[in-house]
């Protein structure tokens, strides 16, 4: 069991090093489940990363719904899925939730156009989102549910934030997660935003993406005073950012990968983690 949760731990660490981060924030005894709920998360949201059809990839996403929803105690054989499993059972977390984590990942099988800005942040709900309130529900499930429109805010802001970081590997994809009605507004379409230097409208779009990213953001960071200590570890996160959208706005993601130095995150996250964020 140390051996597997170790395993769980560096797969972490090597897929979502962020969430790796905020996660040794956390108290020890809840580590584990944090652990599970992250490496479940970069297992799917990495799927498309191993495929070549989509068909494969739902079939794998199947096998997490049915690894999920099969008996309690069963053994699955699989670290991620055993250990995940056994969070779920320990801290009674909602099965539907990771179905509909799973069901919103479809999505990125497919190199279907975002039709909308809501089927955006209705996207970044069900994944996003939703693994800050599953994370939450771990570290306190008494304070968590009070926050749960937060976590719709903080979510929105991390996932937009975090497809504006991949844009680059989207593009050379073929995949857009710029919504339609947001490119059309910046004088571009899906086609022309993932071809070439995708033109001037693919700029005037990624700055709409940023600013439609900092709207949820500065929504949450009203509010986020207001989290106790307990619920911090689940949203440290979004102590990171602020910082990557200004550095994309004085370097465009389009096309070169964004990055903040190990320095400046482990900054981040110790100011956000030991005192919280201050009221605006």
């Amino acid at each position: 069991m140390i051996d597997d949760a170790k395993i769980i731990m560096e797969a972490v660490r090597a897929a979502d090093h962020d969430r790796y981060l905020s996660a040794l924030y956390a108290p020890a005894d809840k580590r584990d489940a944090l652990f599970s709920l992250y490496a479940f998360n970069a297992e799917i949201s990495g799927i498309r990363d191993r495929i070549h059809e989509p068909l494969p990839g739902e079939v794998r996403l199947q096998w997490w719904r049915d690894a999920i929803t099969a008996e309690d105690g069963a053994n699955i054989g699989h670290p991620i899925a055993d250990a995940l499993k056994a969070a779920i059972s320990a801290h009674r977390l909602p099965k539907p939730a990771f179905d509909n984590m799973l069901e919103a990942r479809i999505f990125d099988l497919y190199d279907d156009p975002m039709p909308s800005r809501t089927d955006l942040e209705g996207y970044c709900g069900e994944t996003a989102a939703a693994l800050i309130q599953l994370a939450a529900m771990v570290l306190d499930p008494i304070e968590a549910p009070r926050f749960a429109e937060l976590a719709g805010r903080a979510g929105c802001a991390q996932a937009m934030t975090g497809l504006l970081l991949l844009l680059p590997l989207h593009r050379r994809r073929g995949q857009c997660f710029v919504p339609a009605d947001v490119l059309a507004a910046a004088g571009s379409s899906p086609e022309e935003f993932v071809n070439g230097d995708g033109g001037p409208g693919a700029q005037r779009a990624v700055a709409a993406m940023i600013a439609l990213a900092r709207e949820h953001l500065a929504a949450f960071e009203q509010a986020a005073p207001a989290l106790p200590p307990s619920l911090r570890p689940a949203y440290l996160p979004l102590a990171l950012t602020r910082a990557y959208l200004a550095k994309m706005e004085s370097r465009s993601p389009l096309d070169r990968v964004v990055r903040l130095s190990a320095l400046r995150r482990h900054w981040l996250l110790l100011r956000r983690a030991s005192k919280g964020w201050p009221s605006i």
